[in-house]
């Protein structure tokens, strides 16, 4: 989000001064980090989360429809900065994956079958593909079919313009564009505290921990904040103090995959497969089967096998959550514990399980799977956002949520998925927001760069020549 901020900033304004603060040592080793994450350039094509079934059967599929629209939008704008030569490094960020849908069971296909038939008739969809026969199942992903037994009902979609993202080497790439325009990057440079001053400015106290373990406080001073920390947010937009940011609060839910860089079993699955999420299971939870490209070398993972911790960041601490708790807060927070017996249910059982449970949920997605193959990695660390609800007390939200003052002097930014994938629909609506008095101007820049802010037709044919590894697009992936 930081990223895409900086590169959209750094070019309708080039005299502005721009400073990125980043707590860690390298950028994008947090959310970020291709391993922290699923990488899926989330257009709604196989989540079903996305498509929700209504109480007389038919399927929703609005949500399905924003996603899709605000994830091309993340392309138009890669597009740009890759044939403007703006992103140095972040060749072969993106990967043509084909995203499919998998169920078992007559009940989940004959819901899939209603979703498939809903979605095609819309012209952002009308590629997808569906089936319920285990042959042609197999053509297009055989470890799903492999040692099955073919008395299961099994159905499937299937859309062949899906893809991968190495969402860390894209946000390095933006980060040194950003760079070249003028911005200043400083590391391990950790913002504690924010207040706002008399002059309507923003007044930021900075750790300088680069100093062989000696911290350094400076302050700087700054018209316009974005508070784009992931997990980390919520402390800093707390620390704001506006008021927009009261009655916020956070759950922390962390994940772990099972991995295999095994070259047989790689070259069997060319996708990322989602399935549905087990009763009581977060979206965020929804098991899944995918091909990743991380630096050019191709790996699969299964997950995620939810956790839990007190951190809000992979690298945070132990007392971020209780840390995080106010007196605005913990009304909406307990309303939502309460409400939400089955969620901690399911995170005990995810946190209590053994290899052979875990080994047994990816052999429902992979029936010929041997544990020889697998190793568990830990991935990145999720915030859910719990927020206030009049009528609930609170309630527990598995998007995204753009947080902005009443004057647009700061932002930031809540939630978990689809979150990278839309980071551009995320910020052009904090453009519009926090900068009303220019945004008129700012608009025709903006769609030269997205031509679907216009109503204009980009070629996305022409895309992945500039954003993939030429090389291997047109083999193994």
């Amino acid at each position: 989000m930081s990223a895409t901020l900086a590169a959209l900033i750094t070019t309708l304004e080039p005299t502005w001064t721009v400073e990125i603060h980043e707590r860690r040592a390298g950028l994008a080793e947090e959310s970020s980090n291709a391993w922290n994450n699923a990488g899926t350039g989330h257009a709604a094509l196989c989540e079903l989360n996305y498509t929700p079934e209504r109480a007389d059967g038919t399927v929703d599929i609005s949500k399905a429809v924003t996603i899709n629209e605000q994830f091309e939008l993340s392309r138009e704008l890669w597009h740009h900065l890759a044939t403007h030569d703006r992103l140095p490094g972040g060749e072969g960020f993106l990967s043509s994956t084909p995203h499919m849908t998998f169920v078992r069971g007559a009940d989940n296909a004959d819901y899939l079958r209603r979703r498939y038939e809903t979605l095609r008739q819309h012209p952002l969809f009308s590629d997808l593909e569906f089936s319920t026969d285990p042959a042609q199942i197999a053509r297009w992903a055989p470890l799903l079919v492999d040692d099955r037994d073919p008395a299961e009902p099994v159905a499937a979609t299937r859309a062949a313009a899906g893809t991968d993202v190495d969402f860390g080497r894209l946000t390095r790439a933006m980060i040194g564009d950003a760079i070249s325009r003028g911005a200043q990057v400083h590391l391990e440079s950790e913002i504690t505290r924010l207040r706002r001053r008399r002059d309507g400015r923003w007044s930021l106290r900075v750790a300088d921990r680069r100093w062989n373990g000696h911290v350094r406080s400076r302050k700087v001073s700054a018209r316009f904040v974005f508070i784009g920390a992931g997990g980390g947010a919520l402390g800093l937009l707390q620390s704001s103090g506006i008021p927009e940011a009261k009655g916020f609060g956070g759950f922390p839910i962390s994940g772990q995959f099972l991995k295999t860089t095994n070259p047989e079993i790689v070259a069997r699955h060319q996708a990322k497969v989602y399935g549905k999420a087990e009763i009581g299971a977060p979206p965020m939870s929804v098991p899944h089967l995918d091909t990743r490209v991380v630096d050019g070398g191709t790996a699969l993972l299964f997950g995620p096998y939810a956790g839990w911790s007190m951190k809000f960041l992979k690298g945070g601490s132990w007392t971020d959550l209780i840390r995080s708790i106010r007196p605005g807060n913990l009304i909406p927070m307990l309303s939502v514990g309460l409400r939400n017996l089955d969620l901690l249910k399911y995170l005990i059982g995810e946190v209590t399980a053994t290899d052979t449970s875990r080994l047994r949920t990816l052999r429902a997605f992979m029936p010929s799977a041997h544990p020889r193959d697998w190793e568990l990695v830990t991935a990145g660390q999720r915030v859910q956002v719990i927020k206030k609800d009049k009528a609930k007390g609170g309630v527990l939200e598995f998007g995204t949520e753009l947080v902005t003052s009443a004057d647009g002097s700061i932002a930031g930014l809540l939630g978990a998925s689809p979150g990278a994938s839309t980071a551009v629909a995320t910020m052009l609506d904090l453009l519009e927001r926090c900068f009303p008095e220019r945004i008129d101007a700012w608009q025709p820049t903006l769609r030269a760069m997205m031509p679907s802010l216009g109503g204009a037709e980009w070629d996305e044919s022409f895309e992945l020549e500039h954003l993939a590894d030429d090389e291997q697009v047109g083999s193994e992936r």
